[in-house]
């Protein structure tokens, strides 16, 4: 039986080959090279989200809008929320003011102008916005973004801002910022958000992790992922690091049936809908 809380559901809509983990060995210009699986695998998840009927918000990359536009308006058809993930997922950490602007820019006019409808919702390649460039949240109220999820209060190797908030609140440039769920544990926040953990943690575990975040905080919880992770038949990309090969490849071939469990654990939403953000 689902749980009442209603939480979040999200999906960083990127291929395999766009991921931070192999920007050390993949340009993107070299993007051109690989053969997508985005298409194929996104629409796989719609096809889940409909079986247990529910609403998701995805994060889509600016460059896989471009090429497949009839996904982004399937995707939109069927009543899910459709929000930012830049352009071409380069770490805002990476960007000048002025290339965030542009790249943040270009994702979002391509998909109002595919939708007709304006786009509210932004999130960060790698939760990259952190200390040193805060700016980056003057830019997105600047292009009339309602909320971001662009930030992960641990301590991570790419990413991470373990002292900020940790739930939903309003920045001071007008701007929503909704963190990834983090749960203290023995006195460290531990990271329960999705992704490569939720792949790690065997799914009872995880099930307990967000069980008792949503009974200690009293708080929704929102989980993230991307259609690459239910990808077992992608191509190995054997001359990667260790740790990026370890981090990427990690389960996927039980994503997919944890997941299933996950949608019929708790229930789902949107994030506009779960923190009543406005559309208009």
């Amino acid at each position: 039986m689902n749980d009442p809380v209603l939480n979040a559901m999200t999906v960083d809509v990127e291929d395999f080959f766009h991921v931070s983990a192999f920007e050390s060995i993949i340009d993107p210009s070299q993007w051109q090279e690989y053969q997508p699986r985005v298409d194929a695998n996104t629409r796989r998840l719609l096809d889940l989200f409909a079986k247990h009927n529910v609403k998701s918000t995805f994060f889509v990359l600016g460059w896989v809008a471009e090429r497949y536009p009839e996904l982004i308006s399937e995707i939109h058809r069927q009543g899910h929320e459709i929000a930012s993930h830049g352009y071409a997922h380069r770490r805002a950490t990476r960007q000048s003011r002025d290339e965030f602007f542009n790249d943040v820019k270009r994702s979002k006019d391509h998909l109002e102008n595919l939708l007709g409808e304006r786009i509210t919702g932004y999130r960060a390649p790698s939760f990259s916005i952190g200390y040193d460039n805060e700016w980056a949240f003057e830019v997105l109220a600047e292009l009339d973004f309602g909320y971001s999820s662009s930030t992960y209060p641990v301590k991570h190797d790419l990413y991470g801002t373990p002292d900020w908030p940790r739930f939903a609140y309003k920045r001071k440039e007008g701007i929503i910022e909704i963190p990834i769920p983090t749960l203290k544990l023995l006195g460290k926040q531990t990271p329960i958000g999705g992704g490569g953990y939720f792949r790690l943690y065997p799914y009872p575990l995880n099930k307990f992790l967000i069980s008792r975040y949503l009974k200690k905080e009293q708080q929704p919880y929102s989980f993230y992922f991307h259609p690459w992770e239910i990808d077992a038949e992608q191509p190995r990309l054997s001359h990667a690091p260790l740790k990026s090969r370890l981090r990427h490849y990690v389960n996927l071939d039980k994503t997919y049936g944890k997941l299933e469990r996950l949608l019929t654990d708790f229930s789902w939403g949107t994030m506009r809908d779960v923190y009543n953000i406005p559309s208009k």
